[in-house]
C-alpha cells in the first residue's frame, strides 16, 4: 500500500498536469482503486492545505477537482497575455443571470422578468460559450424550450454548486461575480437599460415563472 506522502505526490502531479477537473472516480484510477472515495477526500483536502501561501490552489468545481491559479495573481498573468477577453453586453449578462437564478426557465420567462423582447442571437451567443443549454421543454401551448445552466459555466465561475452564488441583494456582488465570466460588461446606454443585472426580489429564485416579476418595458429589444 502506497504511503500518505507518496499519495499525495501522485495527485498533486495528476492534477497539475491535467487539462480539465479531475473527478474522484478518475483520480481512483491512479491507485488501481485501491484507494477509497473517503481516502481520496481527505487526501486532496490536505493538499489544499499544502497550497495555501502559494500562487496556485486546488478547489472543486461542478466537473471535479483542479488546480487553478488564485485571483490575486490575475493581474500578474494577464501581463503575459495582455488581449483583452472577450466583452459580453448588459443584455447577455442579464440574461446569463437570470437564467442562472431562475432556472429552469423559457425565453417567454426571461423577457417577462427584463421587460423587454430577449434577442436570439443572445441566447445563442450564451450557448456556443457552453454556459447555457435546453433541457427540456415546458408542457404549456407551443411547449417553449426550457434553458438551464451547464457545468462548463460552474467550472468557469470557479464554484461546485449554483448554492454557491452570491446572493441576489448584493448587487454589486453579484454583477461581479458574472463579469469574471466575460470581463466588464461592453458600455450601454442607460436609457437602453431595461433593469439592473440583478432583480431584487426573492421571487426571483422560484421554480416557478410569475408573469408579476417585473413590469415590462414598452419597446425595447435587446
Amino acid at each position: 500500500m502506497m504511503n500518505t506522502l507518496d499519495a499525495k505526490r501522485v495527485l498533486e502531479t495528476a492534477l497539475l498536469c491535467a487539462s480539465q477537473p479531475l473527478q474522484v472516480r478518475e483520480l481512483r484510477q491512479l491507485f488501481h482503486d485501491e484507494l477509497g472515495a473517503d481516502t481520496l477526500k481527505t487526501l486532496l483536502e490536505s493538499l489544499q492545505q499544502d497550497w495555501q501561501q502559494r500562487g496556485l490552489e486546488l478547489v472543486t468545481v461542478a466537473s471535479g477537482w483542479r488546480m487553478q491559479s488564485r485571483p490575486d495573481m490575475r493581474d500578474f498573468l494577464d501581463r503575459l497575455h495582455p488581449e483583452k477577453p472577450p466583452k459580453y453586453s448588459r443584455a447577455a449578462m442579464e440574461t446569463l443571470a437570470i437564467i442562472a437564478y431562475r432556472q429552469p426557465v423559457t425565453r417567454g420567462d426571461m423577457e417577462d422578468i427584463r421587460g423587454v423582447t430577449v434577442n436570439s442571437l443572445v441566447v445563442k451567443q450564451l450557448e456556443d460559450r457552453g454556459w447555457v443549454e435546453v433541457i427540456g421543454h415546458r408542457e404549456t401551448v407551443g411547449r417553449p424550450m426550457l434553458y438551464a445552466t451547464t457545468r462548463q459555466f460552474l467550472d468557469d465561475l470557479g464554484i461546485s454548486s449554483l448554492d454557491q452564488l452570491p446572493p441576489l441583494e448584493t448587487q454589486g456582488a453579484t454583477e461581479g461575480f458574472f463579469e469574471q465570466l466575460a470581463g466588464t460588461p461592453e458600455d450601454t446606454d442607460p436609457s437602453q437599460m431595461a433593469m439592473p443585472l440583478v432583480v431584487e426580489s426573492s421571487e426571483f429564485v422560484a421554480q416557478e415563472t410569475g408573469s408579476d416579476l417585473a413590469s415590462p418595458a414598452a419597446g425595447t429589444t435587446q
